[in-house]
């Protein structure tokens, strides 16, 4: 008597091209995932279309709308009050060469230091990285700082913006863990081929950390992008003030001046003109952005695994 044996059944059926088919329940989750992503990404957005939108409107339409996202008449008021000078240009090159030069010098002091203190043979390497990460929970204060900024002859130069804050140490433990997961053969191999320790650096560790150095430079531009209480503290010639600086003495001047009803017909509206402002001063990080989108989310997870 044969024995007659059943294919075991299965919840997923199998396509001619050997991929199963998603199940009713992994259907029903992939489109409330992607609901609550929808959901997730306008909560975002919406408040910059709104600030986008504000900075077009006219006086009257600020007046009887709470929120807009496209004005019923659009105006560039705002903008050219804010571009009437050439001192917002003066203020957007301080900006530029400072997050420029920042960027450039606190990747370069921070590679190095991070390179360095990934090697476990590093003697005093511990103690080192122990003061490191002991600057993120205590700090000096506002008031040594400014002591020693002020010792250094650093008061009214744009150096006062750079050197003050050129390794950030949570940028540091990112980086230096990106550097401990590095291969120590591909090391040993470039020094036997006759490569010093800067060589094998430059030549070697750099090339395969543009994620982590995309990301860390990321978090750097837009510190030094957005630099104002330094600036404050350490810059009194107003011909080296930072777009950020500039961009809020726009803004106190655009409110007093509507203050005064003789003043109305001449100053945009003060909403509007701080709606173009914060337009201004984030345009340009946006514009940045989508170029280094691609290394932000590797290097910020690689970095951050044995952190």
């Amino acid at each position: 008597m044969s024995k007659s044996t059943a294919a075991p059944t299965t919840s997923r059926r199998t396509r001619k091209d050997g991929f199963r088919r998603d199940s009713t329940s992994m259907r029903v989750f992939r489109v409330a995932n992607g609901f609550v992503l929808v959901a997730f990404a306008l909560i975002c957005v919406l408040p910059f279309l709104n600030v986008l939108g504000s900075s077009f409107a006219s006086s009257g339409e600020l007046a009887t709308r709470s929120f807009i996202l496209i004005p019923y008449d659009i105006t560039l008021d705002a903008y050219r009050y804010i571009l009437s000078t050439s001192t917002i240009f003066r203020a957007m090159g301080v900006s530029v060469f400072v997050t420029v030069v920042g960027t450039f010098v606190s990747l370069l002091l921070t590679a190095l230091m991070a390179y360095a203190l990934s090697k476990r043979y590093l003697r005093g390497r511990r103690v080192i990285n122990f003061l490191v990460v002991f600057t993120m929970l205590f700090s000096g204060g506002m008031i040594p700082t400014f002591i020693v900024v002020q010792s250094l002859g650093l008061i009214d130069s744009l150096w006062a913006l750079i050197l003050p804050v050129a390794i950030n140490a949570f940028n540091f433990v990112i980086m230096r863990s990106f550097f401990q997961a590095i291969p120590d053969s591909l090391e040993e191999a470039a020094r036997i081929d006759g490569c010093s320790d800067l060589g094998t650096f430059f030549r070697i560790v750099l090339p395969l950390s543009l994620a982590s150095i995309a990301t860390i430079g990321l978090f750097y531009a837009v510190g030094y992008w957005n630099t104002y209480q330094n600036a404050i503290l350490y810059i009194n010639d107003s011909t080296k003030w930072p777009i950020q600086v500039l961009l809020r003495q726009i803004v106190i001047v655009a409110s007093g001046m509507n203050a005064d009803a003789s003043s109305v017909d001449i100053v945009p509206p003060a909403q509007s003109v701080k709606m173009a402002v914060i337009v201004v001063a984030t345009l340009p990080m946006l514009i940045v952005y989508p170029f280094i989108q691609r290394y932000f989310v590797k290097g910020a997870l690689i970095g951050s695994v044995k952190g």
